[in-house]
């Protein structure tokens, strides 16, 4: 077996760390910061979203885009950068901006989420994390404030034996905190069996348990500052900070970052953060939070209640790496989120976070191969990393054994 070092402490790399183990793996895992998930999987959505999985370029998404940025609360803003990974990546996306490439592109990540969801039950029961994540079913909720929008999609829902079309009442009466909410609702599309957890606490279990592996070789805390190669190319460990570790396989996790790591060895990845906001509000006596996990589809705001608190997670802002908690943004997200749902929480000890989730143009994550012999990559998850993480991870360590992916990779490899 291979002695493997994994790159990146978020959900991706330990998840990816996790299925190597169990395949019989040695694994090492690099982190540069002092604790594990303390990037985009700190204070996520917590939504485990398996069928409300369609990307962000979409026919129509461009025409949006121009009405969000005059938007003041809109979910969208964009500071034009000099720089060629920016541009390229707009002009990437759209490309990407038709519908049947949308259509397909749907079509892959229903497959990965359906696998994720399996994935995900599997190693709940094998590392016997119980109910230490806030894990619950409650379903999804998409609610619509347009008609014509809504009409759209519930033709498209009709007949799908999953997702269920409902009215405005409908959805008050799945969801009585939305009685509280000043707009009328055009509709809402429910889909039951879409899950909710903690997924900071999911990775601090998890990672507890690789600890305790017999394969774990430990976590190294030091900065990634490139990857080791022989004279003929392939890559055979990673330079950090603290010494070279040599590796059989090298593992790509690590979000953003991956992308100057491998361009190091000359990959160029199609990532770029899209910038998200959450705010996290406890639920005391007298709140009427939210039960079902909710989405307000053209506000791009998605609502969670995690444990005793509620979870409000949304924007999507093209401004770098840029993690400046902007003060305009939170005081955006505020008023929505009190016109929506006024009684769900304290909003006034909310504590607010804001991280970087590394997207390709599609909006479908890089795996496998990285046509340099040695580097693996598990990238590019954009908003759906805690949803997708455990179908990556049994993919990649499949292809890094030497076996076939169980999943088709077309649209979703380098």
């Amino acid at each position: 077996m291979k002695h493997c070092v994994v790159i990146g402490g978020g959900v991706v790399g330990l998840t990816t760390a996790w299925a190597l183990l169990e395949r019989g793996h040695a694994v090492t895992l690099l982190e540069r910061d002092d604790a594990v998930a303390q990037g985009a999987s700190r204070a996520n959505g917590g939504q485990l979203s398996y069928r409300y999985v369609s990307p962000l370029a979409d026919a129509g998404v461009p025409l949006k885009a121009l009405r969000w940025l005059l938007d003041p609360d809109g979910p969208l803003r964009f500071k034009p950068e000099a720089s060629w990974a920016q541009w390229s990546w707009l002009l990437a996306f759209l490309r990407n901006c038709r519908g049947p490439v949308n259509g397909r592109t749907t079509e892959r990540l229903l497959a990965l989420g359906a696998y994720s969801q399996t994935s995900f039950g599997q190693l709940v029961a094998q590392a016997e994390l119980g109910d230490r994540i806030a894990l619950r079913t409650p379903g999804k909720l998409v609610v619509y404030r347009n008609p014509t929008e809504f009409a759209r999609i519930a033709a498209r829902k009709n007949g799908s034996g999953v997702e269920q079309a409902l009215s405005h009442d409908d959805c008050v009466t799945l969801e009585p905190a939305l009685a509280d909410t000043e707009a009328t609702l055009a509709g809402g599309i429910f889909t039951p069996g879409e899950a909710v957890a903690d997924c900071h606490a999911f990775c601090q279990e998890l990672f507890t348990r690789l600890q305790a592996h017999a394969g774990f070789k430990g976590r190294l805390q030091a900065r990634v500052d490139g990857l080791l190669t022989a004279t003929r190319g392939d890559v055979i460990g990673v330079r950090t900070a603290a010494g070279d570790v040599t590796a059989d396989a090298v593992v790509l996790a690590a979000g953003l970052h991956s992308r100057a790591l491998a361009a190091t060895v000359g990959v160029e990845l199609p990532l770029y953060p899209l910038k998200g906001y959450s705010l996290t509000a406890p639920i005391a006596d007298g709140h009427r939070a939210p039960e079902v996990s909710v989405t307000d589809f053209e506000k791009k705001i998605l609502y969670a209640r995690i444990g005793s608190e509620l979870r409000v997670a949304a924007m999507v802002d093209l401004v770098g790496e840029d993690l400046t908690l902007d003060a305009g943004r939170l005081a955006s997200l505020q008023r929505s989120v009190r016109a929506t749902f006024p009684s769900a929480a304290d909003y006034d000890r909310a504590t607010p976070w804001a991280g970087l989730r590394p997207a390709t143009p599609s909006g479908a994550p890089i795996l496998g191969a990285s046509g340099v012999p040695g580097l693996w990559l598990n990238v590019g998850h954009g908003a759906l990393g805690f949803t997708f993480s455990f179908a990556t991870a049994n993919i990649v360590a499949e292809l890094v054994s030497g076996r076939a992916s169980p999943l088709p990779l077309d649209g979703l490899s380098l």
